[in-house]
């Protein structure tokens, strides 16, 4: 695989932490001429690093007026893998043999507690907001400073919201041991207060890890502890 580099890479990594986006925002963001960016659009998706439709993996098809909606573009699965990732091969490793000696709620327990430190140090942030759709803008904002490249859509008519992340750092592992997704999963249930179900995960090829996050709240799962 080649590795990213220059103006291209510049582009890929404004997608890689906010989303798919159009040539016209991502030029806003970079300072750049929409031209310029087109140019190096082209460049990654004729590399396979990123995709190009009249819609984003979720939300409304972007609008610009009269005529055909704006094209979005998203990254592949080979274009997020062309930035580092947080696990390798070590990881897996390590994972199967604690499977093999100790069973897979070993492995269970080994995802809730690395998912506990991230749940005690979002818990006071999102304590402070009520409404659950706010406080799933919150955890986005707070998953996109640990760089899952997160958003939350509200859908319309108060049905709750998308929860999106477009990175997953463990995304390799968590394709062979999705306890990982689901210790996240909960953490986040507990987090809003709500019931959500994970929709997709970049683990399994999905585009987007989405979580659908309901309006109203309902009784939080058991608190996870890391000991």
């Amino acid at each position: 695989m080649k590795i990213l580099a220059g103006a291209p890479a510049r582009v890929a990594r404004v997608l890689l932490d906010g989303g798919p986006a159009t040539a016209a925002a991502l030029a806003e963001r970079l300072e750049l001429t929409a031209a310029a960016v087109r140019r190096h659009l082209d460049v990654l998706v004729a590399e396979g690093y990123a995709d190009v439709g009249d819609r984003a993996p979720y939300g409304p098809a972007p609008s610009r007026g009269r005529g055909r909606p704006a094209r979005v573009y998203s990254l592949t699965p080979a274009g997020r893998e062309a930035f580092d990732q947080a696990y390798d091969d070590l990881a897996v490793g390590a994972l199967r043999y604690l499977a093999e000696t100790a069973g897979d709620e070993a492995v269970a327990g080994f995802a809730r507690h690395r998912v506990a430190e991230l749940e005690r140090r979002y818990a006071a942030r999102l304590a402070a907001v009520a409404d659950p759709i706010e406080r799933a803008e919150t955890l986005a904002e707070l998953l996109s400073a640990d760089g899952y490249a997160a958003a939350a859509v509200a859908h319309v008519g108060g049905a709750g919201a998308q929860l999106c992340q477009h990175h997953c750092p463990v995304e390799h592992v968590a394709a062979e041991f999705p306890q990982l997704c689901e210790a996240e999963t909960e953490a986040f249930e507990r987090l809003l207060g709500t019931r959500v179900l994970r929709l997709a995960t970049i683990a399994h090829g999905d585009g987007v890890c989405t979580t659908h996050v309901q309006a109203g709240t309902a009784p939080p799962r058991r608190r996870v502890t890391s000991s």
